[in-house]
């Protein structure tokens, strides 16, 4: 008789992105995909790029003015970006 090691799918994408993305990769994307809920949807739509390197998240805008504003609340929205992740994946953010 074949003993099969039978695991759910999300169990399986889970250790996929943990071996060949880091232990992080699936918490990085929610924070990214949480930016919009976080920073609301003015910002949202000045935002240019995204990403997270080293629990650090750069986000670049289109606007001096909003980047200057956003620069008054980051440890505010990187606190609120670990809420919703439950835990912490991000350190720092910096506005370009």
């Amino acid at each position: 008789m074949v003993d099969h090691d039978i695991k759910p799918l999300g169990d399986l994408i889970k250790e996929f992105y943990d071996q060949y993305k880091g232990p992080d990769y699936l918490d990085e994307i929610k924070a990214v995909n949480s930016w919009v809920q976080v920073a609301g949807t003015f910002v949202a739509s000045h935002t240019v790029d995204i990403s997270i390197k080293n629990k650090v998240m750069y986000v670049r805008v289109d606007s001096d003015a909003l980047r200057t504003e956003l620069g008054y609340s980051k440890s505010l929205l990187v606190k609120k970006l670990n809420d919703i992740v439950g835990k912490e994946v991000l350190r720092m953010l910096v506005l370009d």
